[in-house]
């Protein structure tokens, strides 16, 4: 993949997302943009790990994630993208509740799954927005990812594109309203046949246990 400059968005705006939106948002960052954000996150309590691309940061969770633990892959453009949907899914080498939550009955399973969903060991997931001052924002239509990422999963693992560094929380909530929505949107309408929504915005500044979270920023445009 072809990284673009930090002034040129990735392409041409698909249907739904406005050329403003793209220019102002779809952009990678600059190499002192990207380690400077990942310095704030250290400051933010959240261990921060800068790496070039998609494979590598591929690389980095899979090292993170012992063989057996079990794992909650959130859905993510960015982790199919790199492949490490496939990875926790169908490599056998991890307890992969997403999976494990499919081939469960909703009416008859219900409350397991909702415990099973909420207290995983590890998340591995993405974000909409990284702040140069160190926050992360995650938008959801449902929220039920959201928990988890709080307190309720042992530890989280986040890849983020550097496409998605912002000056501050303002720039970070436009983000999600103006850029992301509109793709996430798309991909609901034609994965699932419903419209997805900005219904639920968590902003993460601060963490107070260390180690609970590791954010590995990619100098690539990635995802969202």
């Amino acid at each position: 993949m072809t990284n673009p400059s930090p002034s040129t968005p990735r392409d041409r705006a698909p249907p739904g997302l406005s050329e403003a939106a793209l220019a102002a948002f779809g952009g990678l960052a600059s190499q002192n943009e990207i380690d400077a954000a990942a310095e704030a996150l250290g400051r933010s309590g959240i261990t921060s790990l800068v790496v070039d691309s998609g494979e590598q940061a591929r690389s980095a969770v899979l090292s993170k994630l012992p063989v057996g633990a079990e794992v909650y892959n959130n859905t993510s453009r960015t982790l199919e993208e790199i492949g490490l949907a496939e990875d926790i899914e169908r490599s056998g080498r991890y307890q992969p509740l997403r999976l494990r939550l499919y081939q469960m009955d909703r009416e008859m399973q219900g409350r397991e799954m909702r415990q099973l969903a909420a207290a995983p060991d590890f998340v591995v997931g993405s974000v909409h927005a990284l702040t140069s001052d160190g926050a992360l924002l995650i938008a959801s239509a449902s929220g039920s990812q959201l928990g988890p990422l709080v307190s309720g999963a042992g530890y989280v693992i986040l890849v983020i594109g550097g496409q998605k560094i912002v000056p501050d929380l303002a720039a970070g909530l436009r983000r999600i309203t103006e850029y992301c929505f509109p793709l996430e949107d798309r991909r609901a309408r034609e994965a699932y046949g419903v419209p997805s929504g900005v219904n639920n915005v968590l902003i993460i500044n601060h963490v107070v246990v260390p180690g609970r979270i590791t954010a590995v920023v990619v100098n690539e445009a990635l995802g969202f």
